[in-house]
C-alpha cells in the first residue's frame, strides 16, 4: 500500500508569481518527487469555496487552477489524482459524522474562526464554524499522512487528528489512519518555511493581487514584456551593496529570491554571485530576462492546454477518489451503526 500526500489546491481568478512560486510550483515539485512511490491526491476544495464570496466564476476559476498545475510541469501518472470534492459525495457524508464526534468548544477556539468570525455577532457562517470538520474528512477519507498546509492551516491538522482518536478510540478500532503531525510531515517532506515573494513597489510587504498598483505585482497573465519592465522598475535601496537581507535591503532579497527560485538554483549561490556589487541594474535584467522568458513558456503550455483536457484529468481522479473514498466511508458508516 502506498501512502498519501493530499493537497487541496486555490481556485481564483489571476494568480499572481508569488502565488505561483509560494504554493503553486512547489506542489508541482513535491508532486513529481513523490509520485512513483506515492497517491498524491490534489483535489479542487470547493465546497470549502462557498464558504466565503466567490471571487469571479468559480467553474472558471477551476479549469484555470488546473491547467496552471499542468502547465508548470505536472507530470500525470497513474499515482496522481485530480478531482473536485463535490464531485465525491462522501466527503459530505463523512462531515455529518465527524461534526457527531467533535465539540463545539474545540471548533470555536480555531484560530481561522475567532478571526472571520470577529465582529460579525449572530450573522457567522455556519460553514465558517465547521469548515476543519470538512477538512478532517477530506484527510481521512483517503487514509492521508502527509498534508502539506501553510502555517494557518496547523491547527486543523491537529483537530484532524482528535477527531480520529476520539473515534479510534470510543469503538476501539483503528478505523483512521492519522495524518503526521505537521512537524512530522515538514521533516518527511523536507519542506523548509514557505517563499514569500513581495510587492514590487512596497517589498516589506507580501506581492497581492489585489494591490491596486499595477506595478507592485505580476500576474500570470501579464504580458511577458510588461512583466519584465516591472521587474526593472522595482523599488530596491540606496545602500549600493547587493546582499540578501530581507531587514535592511528587501527589496534586493526580493529579487534574488525570485531568480533563484526559477533558475532552480540555491539561494546562497545566487547571492554569492552579485554578493557586494553596487550595480543592482545587473540584477534587476538578470531576474527581468528568466521572468519574461519563464512567463513565455508558461502562457505556451497553459494555452495549449483544452478545458477538455482538464475534463479528462478530472473524469480520471474522481473515479478513483470515488472508489476510495466510498469504500472508507462504508467502513465508518458500519462502525457507528448507520450500515
Amino acid at each position: 500500500m502506498k501512502d498519501t500526500i493530499l493537497t487541496g489546491i486555490r481556485t481564483n481568478t489571476d494568480m499572481t508569481l508569488g502565488n505561483m512560486l509560494g504554493a503553486l510550483y512547489p506542489m508541482v515539485q513535491l508532486a513529481n518527487r513523490f509520485s512513483k512511490d506515492h497517491h498524491i491526491n490534489i483535489f479542487v476544495p470547493d465546497l470549502h469555496t462557498i464558504i466565503a464570496e466567490i471571487d469571479g466564476d468559480m467553474q472558471k476559476n477551476i479549469i484555470r487552477s488546473i491547467k496552471y498545475y499542468l502547465a508548470l510541469g505536472l507530470e500525470m501518472n497513474d499515482n496522481i489524482h485530480i478531482y473536485r470534492q463535490s464531485y465525491v459525495s462522501a466527503h459530505s457524508e463523512m462531515t455529518w459524522i465527524l461534526n457527531c464526534f467533535t465539540y463545539f468548544g474545540e471548533a470555536s477556539r480555531m484560530i481561522q474562526f475567532k478571526e472571520k468570525s470577529e465582529g460579525k455577532g449572530e450573522n457567522v457562517n455556519l460553514g465558517i464554524l465547521d469548515y476543519p470538520v470538512l477538512m478532517a474528512a477530506d484527510i481521512l477519507l483517503y487514509s492521508a499522512k502527509y498534508v502539506p498546509v501553510g502555517e494557518d492551516q496547523f491547527q486543523h491538522i491537529e483537530i484532524t487528528r482528535d477527531i480520529a482518536t476520539r473515534i479510534n478510540n470510543r469503538f476501539g478500532k483503528d478505523v483512521f489512519v492519522l495524518p503526521l503531525t505537521t512537524k512530522e510531515q515538514a521533516k518527511f517532506m523536507g519542506l523548509e518555511e514557505g517563499l514569500r515573494v513581495r510587492s514590487l513597489t512596497e517589498p516589506t510587504k507580501k506581492m497581492s493581487k489585489s494591490d491596486p498598483s499595477e506595478n507592485s505585482k505580476i500576474l500570470l497573465s501579464d504580458n511577458p514584456k510588461d512583466a519584465a519592465k516591472k521587474i526593472m522598475s522595482a523599488t530596491t535601496d540606496s545602500l549600493g551593496k547587493i546582499d540578501f537581507d530581507m531587514f535592511n535591503q528587501p527589496g534586493i532579497s526580493n529579487l534574488l529570491q525570485i531568480l533563484a527560485v526559477l533558475t532552480d538554483r540555491p539561494l546562497a549561490e545566487v547571492t554569492s554571485i552579485y554578493a557586494g556589487s553596487p550595480n543592482y541594474g545587473d540584477l534587476k535584467r538578470d531576474t527581468a530576462e528568466v521572468v519574461e522568458n519563464m512567463l513565455t513558456e508558461f502562457q505556451a503550455k497553459y494555452n495549449s492546454i483544452s478545458d477538455e483536457d482538464v475534463l479528462k484529468v478530472f473524469e480520471s481522479g474522481e473515479k478513483y477518489a470515488n472508489e476510495i473514498a466510498n469504500k472508507k466511508l462504508s467502513e465508518v458508516q458500519k462502525l457507528v451503526g448507520l450500515r
